[in-house]
């Protein structure tokens, strides 16, 4: 049997070109809003070996040592707690619906989002929606700026959990201008209200700056792995898509 080096990942693939982030499909526009992941700049853990089976036809296969909180990532109730559903036990439509992107303009820099704020600037949110909020004070998530003076980003917490949940949103993204980690006493209720009643959270959402509407389908499934607690997403909106505009 072949023996592989585990202490050491493949060499780096440089690619000449990444494929493009907004397509064409007809009258449909899709944006791709997923971080594009390189093993060899990843500061969290992505590892990749390849190796060839062997035989007379090439078969390569790859093995993936990867955190589930990698890049664009979908976190699931499991996450927060042992007793709520894993990956695999949420329905495939708990991953997809009618997206909503909420770029809020009503607080100040490093401010909570209220929901005196998500009712005035989100209030036609519709139950079984998938809400995107984003902020004009961004800089760039789980980085050394986190926490800091530079760091000017809107904040989440029990009371804008609760809001969400009165709409009957399914699951709740952000952009690069709202913090979930910023401290406990924000952070925590924000996953218990909502992550109790089985709403995943979408991070490290890209390219939002492209999208020429503010409704969209939206869709982020993970793999259906049994015990996982969140997964990395390939995340797209469909723009023009009839019932979802």
């Amino acid at each position: 049997m072949q023996k592989y080096d585990w202490t050491a990942g493949a060499p780096a693939r440089r690619p000449e070109s990444l494929p493009p982030k907004v397509y064409e499909l007809g009258v449909l526009r899709v944006v791709d809003l997923t971080k594009v992941l390189d093993p060899a700049t990843e500061t969290r853990r992505c590892r990749l070996w390849r190796y060839n089976t062997g035989g007379p036809i090439p078969d390569f296969h790859t093995i993936m040592d990867l955190t589930s909180h990698l890049g664009t990532h979908c976190e699931c109730p499991y996450h927060h707690s042992e007793d709520w559903p894993s990956v695999a036990e949420l329905p495939l439509t708990s991953f997809m619906g009618r997206g909503r992107y909420v770029t809020l303009a009503g607080p100040g820099p490093g401010e909570l989002i209220t929901p005196e704020t998500l009712e005035k600037e989100a209030g036609d949110t519709q139950p079984g929606d998938v809400l995107i909020l984003d902020s004009p004070y961004r800089i760039p998530p789980f980085t050394p700026m986190t926490n800091t003076p530079e760091d000017r980003r809107l904040k989440v917490n029990g009371g804008t959990a609760r809001w969400l949940l009165e709409r009957g949103v399914k699951a709740v993204g952000f952009g690069d201008g709202v913090t979930i980690e910023d401290c406990e006493e924000n952070v925590k209720p924000f996953h218990d209200v909502l992550m109790a009643e089985n709403r995943t959270f979408l991070e490290v959402l890209q390219n939002l700056e492209l999208l020429k509407s503010r409704v969209f389908f939206i869709s982020f499934a993970p793999m259906p792995i049994v015990g996982l607690d969140s997964c990395p997403v390939r995340v797209y909106a469909i723009e023009g898509l009839e019932g979802f505009c």
